[in-house]
């Protein structure tokens, strides 16, 4: 909940019953009862149930009925029928936003214990990252989406084997609970297959198996495996995910694309060859970003996409915390709104 929010909404909202039953009230003293604006005061509760609770819809429509009351009685219209009816209107629709507004909240009250749960089903999956893991620093930074998809599929990780650092990033097809279950697939089986794996495609292949048990055959998952040698560089496997960026001292940026196109985890069975990996070199003060797609999709109020690799010289500060965190400032900034898809944005340095 935003700050100056209250559970029955923005101040405008929380105002417009009373200023639409205020306004009628004026025009219906000023035009006399030849005209009759009173069943209009039947917006008041009407309104109220749309953006408050059950509570203030009562009060209102008992406001409402005691303006319609006030009214009829300086007309001197109390007792007509067009009044009783005005009265029974009021009394009505009062009544039916009392139900839709009973009924709102509990969606809203199950909406929100839902996303509690997932959000921290996710806050389980994505473990804390170390900072220090062989021969890189590692930091990340997650930006969840707007409150309608904040629920989402990214997923990061890092450990350290016998065989090097081994990481993923990766992004599950759709949001909501589907994609964080999705996501504790991949990642279980990750960590379990970085540890036994003697390489990357093997790890990817552990990962195809645990999500043949769980994917549908339109479901997938884009993803990128690396695995940070102490002096060979990295390993990549690139699997239909946006490719790393490599960020130089003299802060130049090369896109790591993938030797050829490979398809995501969980769509293999369309192809017959493996995916192919390819070996970057990752000289000390070297940086590499992994990233999911809401960084490059996310757009400004023009619409433009966000410019990346124009943007990475920002990740030029001494410490990696303050390079990811100028990243994500940067990335907000541009598109002055909230996401409207979950961003990760994993940073490795090779430490000098």
């Amino acid at each position: 909940m935003g700050p100056g929010t209250r559970p029955d909404g923005p101040l405008p909202l929380r105002l417009l019953p009373f200023v639409a039953m205020a306004v009628i009230s004026v025009v219906d003293f000023s035009a006399g009862p030849s005209v009759g604006y009173l069943p209009l005061l039947a917006l008041g509760p009407a309104f109220a149930s749309l953006f408050g609770g059950l509570w203030r819809t009562v009060s209102v429509g008992v406001l409402a009925i005691v303006l319609c009351t006030l009214l009829a009685a300086y007309s001197d219209v109390l007792g007509t029928f067009r009044t009783n009816l005005t009265f029974v209107s009021i009394g009505g629709v009062t009544a039916a936003g009392m139900i839709a507004a009973t009924y709102r909240q509990r969606r809203e009250r199950e909406l929100a214990d839902v996303r509690d749960i997932a959000e921290a089903a996710q806050r389980v999956l994505l473990r804390p990252m170390p900072r220090r893991v062989g021969p890189v620093r590692a930091t990340v930074r997650y930006i969840s989406a707007a409150a309608g998809a904040r629920i989402g599929g990214d997923l990061y990780e890092v450990v350290q084997t016998s065989r090097g650092v081994r990481v993923i990033v990766g992004d599950v097809q759709g949001k909501g609970l589907d994609a964080v279950e999705t996501a504790a697939v991949v990642l279980g089986a990750f960590r379990e297959a970085a540890y036994d794996e003697p390489d990357l495609p093997g790890v990817a292949d552990r990962i195809e198996r645990a999500l043949a048990r769980q994917l549908t055959s339109e479901q997938f998952v884009t993803a990128v495996l690396a695995e940070v040698h102490e002096k060979d560089g990295v390993t990549l496997l690139n699997r239909g995910h946006p490719p790393p960026l490599l960020i130089r001292p003299d802060a130049s940026v090369i896109p790591l694309d993938p030797p050829e196109p490979a398809p995501p985890l969980g769509l293999a069975v369309l192809v017959d060859d493996p995916a192919p990996t390819g070996l970057v070199g990752l000289a000390p003060g070297d940086q590499m970003l992994l990233y999911t797609d809401g960084v490059i999709e996310a757009r400004d109020g023009d619409g433009e996409f966000y410019p990346l690799t124009e943007r990475a010289g920002v990740l030029a500060a001494d410490d990696p915390e303050d390079a990811i965190d100028g990243l994500q400032s940067d990335l907000l900034a541009y598109v002055g709104a909230p996401l409207d898809d979950d961003a990760a944005m994993l940073l490795l340095r090779r430490r000098i």
